[in-house]
């Protein structure tokens, strides 16, 4: 009953005017930042910390969690319409948003994902107001080993994103992987395939990557078929800009998936919602009857990933408020201006600081609804960009693409590897060659190597520490299970053919 309590307070400081105006100005500001590649909720977070030194702190932490969530919303606007993730954890819905927009569904896709993270969100908040403690120490059970095993459980999803052929996945893994690998060693310091560019030393941003692989390589493509500058087909009116009932129906264990699934990595320092949006995505494509429609324009496909991009919001402020700890870049500075502010997050955040713990949360209540209401009616509006002709749209892109690029590092370094990943992603598309299992490797490299080396140095080499302990052994079985499916479900294949023949 203290949740109860605790959260009808918490209603009472988030519902004052002075607070819903933060609020909204969060909410806001994290959507126009969601749409903008490159700057991202943690770059504004830090640029505007200064800013609320002098403000309330109950109002400060409302209006800079609004940009956290709110950039979470955004990020699939130019991901569903012109292919281009406006933040790294939106990747995943260009591969079904952007194949609805181009068969004439950008209002439902834009529908669906909205609803998706007012669903994934509200249910994230849910649990971080019922269930923090208990859970913020099962998270706090998860070491290198775990880590490591978590990683491989997300890699083995390149089963389920490869298409057609299983050895262009592995390959296009690999090369993701290696892409991860470039910069610093931070264990030995040792700069490692920089080819003398000291622009390489702090390794390549996921972002370049993302926009060059996405928005680039489609600009190439259209060019290469010589598309005419027709209008995309946009249908008018309010029926036809909400996803359908059956869509709805389809998405209905999306939504879910998604939530749980987010919620969970969420809760994991250093996961993120990048990977809660591949494994979503995964889990999802794994239990579906109709495996062949993602990366098709599937509306499960987009819900998925969406739901657990919003969830892992309410899980990564889940050990940040009760334990301390944050769990990615953009908690990290919150963490910060709560210290700034005087106020110690930990187990007695609730008893010490009840304003700031339960305002926070019930004001993450009151923002998606903020974001539900902003977002939806806008779905038209923004729908329409699809009509905008080909010679006109793609320099555009073309434009807001470079200009995010350089905006990360301010080096024209960044612009010239953005360029050569757009020209990497064209030619592997005209090889055939699956992108989203290289997104896959170059986004969870980077934290497997930093797990394995860890777990190895912790057992002094000895790797049984990865099977000793329970949590770490069940991933790598079920990963194990997700890598051999294929195999068996060829096995079968060829089985009932012979006995189709043998006449049995």
């Amino acid at each position: 009953m203290d949740a109860f309590f605790g959260l009808a307070h918490g209603f009472g400081v988030a519902l004052q005017p002075m607070n819903i105006v933060w609020c909204f100005a969060g909410c806001f500001l994290g959507t126009v930042i969601g749409i903008l590649p490159g700057l991202g909720p943690a770059a504004t977070i830090a640029i505007l910390l200064p800013v609320t030194y002098n403000m309330d702190p109950v109002g400060g932490i409302i209006m800079l969690s609004g940009i956290y969530y709110g950039a979470k919303y955004g990020g699939s606007t130019t991901s569903i319409l012109l292919n281009m993730p406006g933040e790294a954890s939106s990747v995943v819905s260009c591969i079904d948003g952007y194949q609805m927009a181009r068969k004439g569904r950008a209002g439902p896709a834009l529908g669906i994902a909205a609803i998706a993270s007012f669903i994934a969100g509200t249910i994230g908040v849910v649990a971080l107001s019922l269930i923090a403690p208990p859970i913020a120490q099962f998270a706090l059970s998860f070491s290198s080993p775990e880590y490591f095993a978590l990683m491989i459980l997300g890699l083995s999803l390149v089963v389920l994103l490869g298409g057609n052929s299983i050895v262009k996945a592995m390959l296009s893994l690999v090369l993701g992987l290696s892409l991860a690998s470039i910069g610093t060693d931070l264990f030995t310091a040792q700069s490692r395939f920089t080819f003398g560019q000291s622009s390489l030393l702090d390794g390549i941003d996921f972002m370049t990557v993302a926009i060059g692989l996405f928005a680039i390589t489609e600009i190439l493509l259209s060019i290469a078929a010589r598309e005419k500058s027709e209008l995309l087909d946009v249908p008018k009116g309010i029926r036809n800009l909400l996803p359908s009932w059956e869509e709805l129906k389809a998405c209905r264990f999306a939504f879910i998936n998604g939530s749980i699934t987010g919620f969970f990595i969420g809760l994991l320092p250093g996961a993120g919602s990048s990977i809660a949006s591949f494994v979503s995505y995964g889990i999802e494509k794994a239990v579906s009857k109709h495996p062949e429609r993602f990366g098709h324009g599937a509306p499960e496909g987009l819900a998925a990933p969406e739901g657990a991009n919003n969830a892992d919001t309410g899980g990564a402020l889940l050990p940040l408020l009760t334990l301390g700890i944050p769990g990615g870049t953009s908690t990290a500075i919150l963490l910060s201006a709560l210290v700034l502010w005087g106020v110690k997050p930990g187990p007695l955040m609730m008893q010490e600081s009840p304003d700031i713990f339960w305002g926070l949360v019930a004001s993450m209540y009151v923002g998606n609804v903020v974001l539900l209401i902003m977002n939806l009616p806008l779905v038209g509006v923004f729908a329409q960009i699809l009509r905008v002709p080909i010679f006109v749209l793609h320099p555009v892109i073309l434009g807001v693409s470079i200009a995010g690029a350089y905006g990360i590092s301010g080096s024209l370094f960044d612009v010239g590897l953005l360029v050569g990943f757009g020209l990497l992603g064209w030619v592997m598309s005209k090889l055939s060659f699956p992108t989203a299992p290289l997104i896959l490797g170059f986004v969870l490299g980077d934290a497997l190597e930093r797990a394995l080396r860890q777990s190895l140095t912790m057992s002094n080499g000895d790797v049984k520490i990865l099977f000793d302990r329970p949590i770490s052994a069940v991933l790598l079985i079920l990963a194990a299970l997700i890598l051999v499916s294929p195999l068996l479900r060829r096995f079968n294949t060829f089985r009932m053919q012979a006995l189709k023949e043998d006449g049995v």
